[in-house]
């Protein structure tokens, strides 16, 4: 079964270092587990080479028998506490990091509607956990950042983020709006692997298809230090713009948040589920009810 996952995990990045990421695996073993696959089928999935890794026609084809192997499997577990849950059972909604107040409470207004029939509690993570948390039926709902393209989930929009440039203060003093092309001697700082949003890595394609090509990687550091470093005057990142937003508890002196005059980088979150779980299965009552909660998808 592992074999099967780590097959999707590279069918669907097309990349052995960003599926060993997602795997919090190293390179070489998730390297050798795909051979032993191929030797096991006695078929050649992928074709790779020093720049590239493509899926063959067999790798095609096993594709979707994969994933739906991984689904039946990912089931069995809601399934029997389905099975064997008492009349009030306990529910997990995935909270991602830096959420806006506003759908805290839409998600407080949630529990209270469901506490008839179940607890509804939180549990943090990144994005990419609480997907990864909702597909292995942990978590029976999560708020979690675009883009998500498992076929498997079904979502919900509400809410998008306008997002702005976190620079150094002192640079852009009585400053009410930057242009994109003003960053360029700064850095975009690259946060790591572990907080940063799905969307920041497109974001950073973008800027640098836009001639922002300076970079600053972090790789142990929280959120306090992305804002260390543009506190220096040396860097700068995304931010929402929203005064409400908790991401701005992470500013220090020396930094602001200003809109872009020719760049409209917008962050949607959706509130996420499993589409076999709500049709017919144990979230018919709390999908419902998240309908209606989260009805009107919020602009800020």
């Amino acid at each position: 079964m592992l074999h099967l996952r780590y097959f999707v995990a590279v069918a669907e990045e097309l990349n052995f270092s960003a599926a060993a990421r997602r795997l919090h695996m190293a390179t070489s073993p998730l390297s050798q587990r795909i051979k032993d696959l191929e030797r096991e089928l006695d078929l050649r999935l992928f074709e790779r080479d020093t720049h590239s890794v493509t899926l063959t026609p067999g790798g095609e084809a096993l594709l979707p028998i994969a994933r739906d192997v991984l689904e039946r499997v990912n089931r069995i577990p809601w399934r029997l506490r389905e099975v064997t849950r008492s009349e009030r059972g306990t529910m997990f909604v995935g909270i991602p990091s830096g959420l806006h107040p506003r759908l805290r409470e839409l998600v407080n207004t949630l529990a209270e509607r469901a506490d008839e029939w179940c607890e509804l509690l939180r549990w943090p993570g990144t994005s990419k956990a609480l997907v990864t948390g909702v597909c292995e039926g942990r978590l029976a709902l999560a708020l979690a950042r675009l883009p998500i393209s498992d076929p498997a989930l079904d979502m919900l929009p509400v809410m998008s983020e306008r997002l702005g440039a976190i620079v150094p203060a002192d640079q852009f003093t009585g400053r009410d709006s930057v242009a994109l092309a003003e960053l360029a001697d700064l850095s975009f700082v690259v946060a790591p692997q572990e907080l940063r949003f799905s969307y920041f890595d497109q974001l950073d394609r973008e800027i640098s298809e836009r001639g922002i090509k300076k970079r600053i990687k972090l790789t142990d550091s929280g959120y306090g230090g992305i804002a260390e470093v543009v506190s220096s005057g040396i860097a700068f990142y995304f931010s929402m713009l929203n005064a409400e937003s908790p991401m701005h508890g992470y500013a220090l002196e020396n930094t602001r948040v200003l809109p872009f005059t020719d760049f409209e980088p917008v962050l949607d979150t959706v509130l996420i589920w499993r589409r076999d779980r709500a049709s017919g299965g144990d979230l018919d009552d709390i999908v419902a009810a998240a309908r209606e909660v989260f009805a009107d998808s919020l602009r800020m």
